[in-house]
């Protein structure tokens, strides 16, 4: 069986650091906003090429937080892709604001700049592109319509760790950046965490307030805050698997490119581009009859998954919210497969999963 994930594998080859890291967090006797937390959110800002990175509970408070420390009037809309995931928009929601769904491109599957245009009002506060799979948005146009409208962007690179467009990373375009650590991602912990970045100084002192109940100094809440902090736990593991990422990252694009070279052309690959340097949290691809592709290969012995089989505007929860329908977007969930890119992934494995995928249109 070719599995589409394998936590266990792909943090075996962390194990023995991980081990070590935990011994002395649990020695320490200092577990919440310690010395891992500082280090990491050093770490991570260099990485990234940011002046700040404040280390929070999940992706979802990531977004949350980042959106509250603008304050933006009750009501402001917010621009969105209408094909991201549920927690991008719920961020939203949570901060009493309006989120304007978007469609996107259908080639990138990120926020089309044409379209945005066509949906800002006078309401309209902020644009939230999301770096969706791996690949970011196209920011060259998108900061070009935030600044001529005086719009905030809030970057959701929660599944872009490393990924860059024109050489410049991800979370280092807006006015702040949401990053997720949930176990599956390129920069994976081993539990729920999160982090934003920014280079405001303003941004970053509201968002270190924020995440521990409003407080800058103990007892004194400036603000109605949160608990959302990263655990020293987590921000060790995450020092260490962050001195890996560029070879994690360098994995999944090479396995990429086997999908690129071997998969037929039947079925619709990641766009690519020299602009872009994609890191793959997800490889997916479309095809027409989706489910009979996914029953096909898991008859092969090879697991695959949907991201995301719902669109946001059909879920439950979301009803009432969006009278229009998103066309794009509905495509693109009804016909969307991501096939096995982990870093245990073998050669082998990816060249098996080509071959059965092309067979499956000899049928």
């Amino acid at each position: 069986m070719i599995e589409y994930e394998n936590l266990q594998k792909l943090n075996k080859p962390f194990f023995e650091e991980f081990t070590n890291s935990f011994k002395a967090t649990l020695n320490s006797g200092w577990y919440i906003l310690g010395n891992n937390v500082k280090q990491f959110e050093k770490q991570f800002a260099t990485y990234c090429g940011t002046k700040y990175c404040v280390g929070l509970n999940s992706g979802l408070d990531a977004l949350i937080l980042s959106i509250k420390s603008f304050d933006f009037p009750k009501n402001s809309e917010i621009i969105v892709p209408s094909n991201t995931y549920i927690a991008t928009i719920l961020a939203i929601l949570h901060n009493q604001l309006i989120p304007v769904l978007v469609e996107p491109d259908i080639k990138t599957y990120n926020l089309c700049p044409n379209e945005i245009k066509k949906n800002i009002t006078k309401n309209t506060k902020a644009i939230l592109p999301v770096h969706l799979y791996g690949k970011v948005a196209e920011m060259d146009e998108i900061i070009e319509i935030a600044k001529n409208n005086n719009l905030k962007i809030i970057e959701d690179a929660a599944q872009a760790h490393g990924a860059k467009y024109k050489n410049k990373k991800a979370g280092n375009f807006g006015d702040i950046a949401a990053f997720s650590f949930y176990p599956t991602k390129n920069l994976g912990a081993l539990g729920d965490a999160g982090a934003i970045t920014t280079n405001s100084d303003e941004v970053y002192e509201k968002i270190i307030a924020l995440r521990n109940y409003g407080s800058l100094k103990k007892y004194n809440n400036k603000y109605i805050g949160f608990n959302s902090r990263l655990d020293e736990m987590q921000a060790g593991f995450l020092s260490i698997k962050l001195k890996y990422l560029d070879n994690i990252n360098k994995h999944k694009r090479q396995i990429a490119n086997i999908y690129d070279t071997y998969l037929s052309d039947n079925f619709a690959k990641p766009e690519k581009s020299t602009n872009y340097h994609d890191v793959y949290h997800i490889y997916n691809i479309r095809h027409k009859k989706r489910d009979e592709l996914q029953k096909y290969l898991l008859k092969n012995l090879i697991k695959s998954e949907i991201h995301y089989p719902i669109a946001p505007h059909k879920q439950t929860a979301m009803q009432g919210l969006f009278n229009d329908k998103y066309a794009i977007s509905e495509e693109i969930h009804n016909t969307t497969l991501s096939l096995p890119i982990s870093y245990f992934h073998t050669e082998k494995d990816i060249m098996k999963t080509c071959e059965v995928l092309n067979s499956y249109l000899k049928i």
